[in-house]
């Protein structure tokens, strides 16, 4: 699948590395693809300069620290020229990990982290004291099945060359 994003195998190798455990270190990554680990860090580096890798990520358990109470929250706007004052607002309360600008039904589409029932039933009353909030329809998560970012990676990448 060609790409315009001008990744050569080896570039494709050390992100599957990284997009795997973003810390490992560019010795190990290095070891494995028998090259040496400067050339891992200037790959790298350059990646992240044309903006490829934006950052890197450490996994939680919210379930260990006490929020493991997911939902998901669809904000209902009066105006949806308000939505950047209102993602402003958002931004203030800790529990909301994910908010995303969206179109259909939702002109805000959050995802909020909380200890309980209560907890969550609390911050949406937050979210919909926020001006320009017209009403919020939330859903509970059971359970998070799928979370992998390897499999899109793959897939855009085409790792089988």
């Amino acid at each position: 699948m060609p790409t315009n994003y001008n990744i050569d195998k080896v570039d494709r190798q050390i992100l599957t590395f990284l997009i795997e455990d973003a810390r490992t270190p560019f010795t190990e990554i290095a070891k494995k693809l028998n090259i040496s680990p400067g050339t891992v860090h200037g790959r790298v580096k350059k990646m992240e300069q044309r903006r490829i890798i934006t950052g890197a990520t450490l996994s939680i358990n919210y379930d260990v620290v006490g929020y493991g109470f997911t939902a998901y929250v669809g904000l209902i706007l009066g105006r949806t020229i308000d939505s950047e004052k209102i993602i402003k607002a958002l931004k203030d309360i800790p529990e909301i990990t994910v908010a995303h600008i969206a179109t259909g039904k939702f002109s805000i589409f959050c995802k909020i982290r909380c200890m309980n029932a209560k907890h969550a039933k609390d911050v949406i009353f937050k979210i919909n004291g926020i001006t320009g909030v017209v009403r919020t329809e939330s859903m509970i998560s059971l359970e998070e099945s799928i979370n992998d970012k390897q499999r899109l990676f793959k897939s855009i990448f085409d790792l089988s060359d």
